[in-house]
């Protein structure tokens, strides 16, 4: 996700560096893996800073975007490029400068390296090199998102972003049809009425979803409805197809009351071979299920 500098903060807005992790923190022959702003720069930490100005090389998914960032906190320092299409080919260079003592910060566009970003080849590379790969954690579009949605939180999965093929992309939706845990997706503004509608289709128009776009920016919009109310909204209004997506959606609710599937496909086979009552003794005993209910289903079979 980019960097977009307008909302930024002054630096005194940033957080002062924890007495853990002093300046001279900074251990030779370390990766470190650092968190940058999502939109707002006022959000950085101090520890990013130091780490950012002390290292010998920072590794950045596009070496302009880090550029911008560099230079808005006036640090000048090393820079090079490791993205989807050459992380393999630098994991072994930046492995053998790690292991000459050198520093290396790892950095994406924006947010948390390797959260949907490149990065993931080069740190388990150095950690199955044993080299010493350090977290400075920070800013991440899908926390961030998640902890204004209204959402349950205490079990969700992240999914990244969807296929850009409808095929793919219903597919992967109807796979997911019955995920209990609130879902947390990436997408691309060019394709979001697409993404909404392909929702609606294999989740139903009812179900629950948050779009949280430009997050930390001006134009920071949070909005919370049925899909086919998002999907309504957003044809209406062309300017909420733009900039940095985040799409959050509830999870399957199991009716507590309804017989699961297996329950269900256990009896019918069951009826075929004994009496009704028999057949609902045995899979009530077997799924926790009243006896009565089952008899209503056989009825209705």
């Amino acid at each position: 996700m980019s960097i977009n500098q307008i909302n930024q903060g002054s630096s005194s807005e940033q957080v002062s560096e924890s007495s853990q992790h002093p300046m001279s923190s900074i251990a030779k022959g370390s990766l470190y893996i650092v968190a940058t702003p999502i939109g707002n720069l006022g959000d950085i930490s101090q520890r990013a800073l130091d780490v950012l100005s002390q290292v010998d090389l920072i590794a950045c998914e596009d070496t302009r975007h880090t550029q911008k960032l560099l230079a808005n906190f006036s640090i000048k320092n090393k820079t090079l490029s490791l993205h989807d299409h050459n992380e393999r080919q630098r994991q072994e260079y930046i492995a053998d400068l790690l292991s000459q003592g050198q520093s290396i910060a790892l950095v994406s566009d924006a947010g948390t390296p390797l959260i949907s970003d490149p990065g993931f080849h080069v740190v388990r590379y150095c950690r199955q090199q044993q080299l010493s790969v350090v977290p400075v954690p920070g800013a991440c579009a899908a926390i961030t998102a998640l902890s204004v949605a209204g959402l349950p939180t205490d079990r969700f999965t992240f999914e990244g972003f969807l296929p850009s093929k409808q095929g793919a992309r219903k597919s992967t939706l109807a796979a997911l049809a019955n995920e209990s845990r609130t879902m947390v997706f990436y997408d691309a503004p060019r394709r979001a009425i697409d993404t909404v509608t392909d929702i609606v289709d294999e989740l139903g128009g009812q179900r629950h979803i948050v779009l949280a776009r430009e997050l930390t920016k001006t134009f920071e919009t949070i909005y919370a409805d049925s899909a086919e109310n998002l999907l309504a909204w957003l044809k209406q209004d062309p300017n909420q197809l733009k900039g940095e997506m985040v799409l959050i959606i509830e999870g399957h609710q199991i009716d507590p009351t309804a017989i699961p599937p297996e329950a269900e496909k256990a009896l019918r086979l069951l009826v075929n071979e004994m009496p009704k009552k028999k057949a609902c003794g045995i899979v009530a005993e077997l799924y926790g299920i009243k006896k009565n209910k089952l008899y209503d289903l056989t009825i209705a079979m």
